[in-house]
């Protein structure tokens, strides 16, 4: 009897890359373990990928500020992904993005042509999940691979 693998898109049974949305949260770094771990045994690159959201309405001095002091706090946060990463020995290469979260790792996803999309999962209270949704559930949705949800520690 013989065994059948499942094949990516590409016609390989190997993840060749993952893609990681981080938002400096607990449950975004449980994500980011769970995708060193899985490219450690497969030998895939892992993307990791910020999103800034600007201010709401936006005004050009406030936007302007808010994205400034977001890039600077997700390359804070790299530097910590790069010597974790550097430590498994996975090749990672980060991003920060200015937009809606879902709507920045879906383009990168796409883009890219990753295997796999790793996402950490956050609760929200019944009122907040119906009125805004939430970006796992958004990715999950609309993605063109596989998607990994990882909850909090």
């Amino acid at each position: 009897m013989t065994k059948k693998v499942a094949r990516s898109r590409q016609g390989s049974s190997t993840m060749k890359r993952i893609l990681v949305g981080h938002d400096g949260s607990d449950e975004a770094d449980a994500a980011f373990d769970s995708a060193l771990n899985l490219a450690s045994l497969s030998g895939a690159r892992v993307s990791a990928v910020s999103v800034a959201t600007p201010p709401e309405p936006p005004t050009v001095v406030e936007t302007e500020a808010s994205l400034e002091a977001a890039t600077k706090h997700f390359e804070d946060i790299f530097e910590n992904l790069r010597r974790r990463a550097t430590e498994c020995g996975v090749d990672l290469d980060t991003r920060v993005l200015v937009g809606h979260p879902a709507e920045q790792i879906l383009r990168v996803a796409s883009e890219l042509g990753v295997d796999l999309i790793v996402v950490g999962r956050r609760g929200r209270s019944g009122i907040r999940q119906w009125l805004f949704g939430s970006t796992s559930q958004r990715v999950i949705s609309h993605a063109p691979c596989s998607v990994l949800v990882v909850r909090g520690r």
